[in-house]
């Protein structure tokens, strides 16, 4: 950063620079957390002679072990596209009526989580259900690791339930769908031929007041060759809708390329795959008992309202711990 003419390429060294702030936080972490130890161990043989003491010590390695576990989170992430942005899209699957409402609540718990992290959140699109819920949902999470940490909320989520739509109140089992993805702006990698993309347009739904009635400014771009279909609603011009799409395009079709690449490693050392994006990795049971269980980790926790309401540090802990070989889940 120091060298002459760094600054002469702005967008390169923006880039440089946004890592460099990144790497300097966690070395300042590092460092910050290496001098609480020692006061804590000072502290700690004050304690044994002082029992007055005692309080302010639990309250001191209380704090030292939420930033320990913090700073050990940060090793975790070590993909190209971690530690960037985010697009999540969400989709209702078998289930009808029920799977619809379960995509809205998915929507929702997985936007509380977003909020609980500090992400900054842009809602792309939502398409309403006939009835109740919607059928797809997407937005772009901004934040340090954001691919990172929603990566583990990728699969298929299972409710099982007594379902308010039905008469009978019978028992139902609901499907949705997370799909997760890079967000990236410009990837050489990434060769889009126009003559590929369908591009439709129409009116947006949900808020925005007479502009939204009144103007064709959502847009729906379909990849020909792939089949995959992105839409934006969320921009007043039709031109930043367009323009949105097409970035969360080039993430879709960059997350095809990266989980071929991985499914053509893995043959190649001979190992099983499980190559659908329907794996199902997480039950949400409401009847005849409550609890939420990741079938990857095995991570249990039996209040359900907590985890749909946006508390799943746990279980993408557990995951990205998983991942890395370290295993380690805890059930709440």
């Amino acid at each position: 950063m120091g060298a002459a003419g760094f600054w002469d390429d702005q967008e390169r060294a923006a880039g440089f620079s946004s890592e460099h702030a990144r790497i300097q936080r966690k070395v300042d972490s590092f460092r910050a957390l290496e001098s609480d130890l020692e006061d804590l161990e000072t502290l700690e043989e004050l304690a044994a002679e002082d029992e007055s003491i005692a309080a302010e010590l639990a309250g001191q390695r209380t704090g030292v072990e939420a930033r320990l576990e913090a700073l050990e989170e940060e090793r975790l992430f070590s993909g190209p596209y971690d530690s960037g942005d985010a697009v999540v899209s969400i989709s209702a699957g078998a289930g009808g009526t029920d799977s619809q409402d379960w995509a809205e609540m998915l929507l929702r718990m997985e936007l509380r989580w977003a909020e609980r992290r500090e992400f900054q959140v842009e809602l792309a699109e939502v398409s309403p259900g006939e009835e109740a819920g919607i059928k797809s949902a997407s937005f772009v999470a901004r934040g340090e690791n954001a691919y990172g940490l929603f990566s583990a909320e990728k699969g298929v989520h299972r409710l099982v339930r007594i379902s308010p739509f039905d008469a009978s109140a019978r028992r139902h089992t609901a499907f949705a769908q997370v799909e997760v993805t890079p967000l990236v702006e410009e990837v050489a990698a990434i060769e889009i031929d126009e003559s590929d993309i369908q591009v439709d347009t129409y009116r947006a739904s949900g808020a925005g007041g007479q502009h939204v009635n009144k103007t064709d400014s959502a847009v729906r771009l379909t990849h020909r060759p792939t089949r995959i279909v992105v839409q934006c609603q969320n921009e007043r011009s039709q031109s930043s809708n367009k323009a949105t799409a097409m970035a969360m395009l080039r993430s879709r079709l960059l997350e095809r390329q990266e989980r071929e690449r991985r499914e053509e490693l893995a043959r190649e050392r001979g190992e099983a795959q499980d190559v659908a994006w329907g794996s199902q990795i997480r039950s949400y049971v409401l009847h005849p008992y409550t609890m939420v269980k990741d079938h990857r980790t095995g991570h249990e926790v039996g209040d359900v309202q907590r985890v749909v309401d946006g508390d799943l540090d746990g279980f993408v802990r557990a995951e990205l711990l998983r991942r890395a070989g370290l295993g380690g889940a805890v059930n709440a």
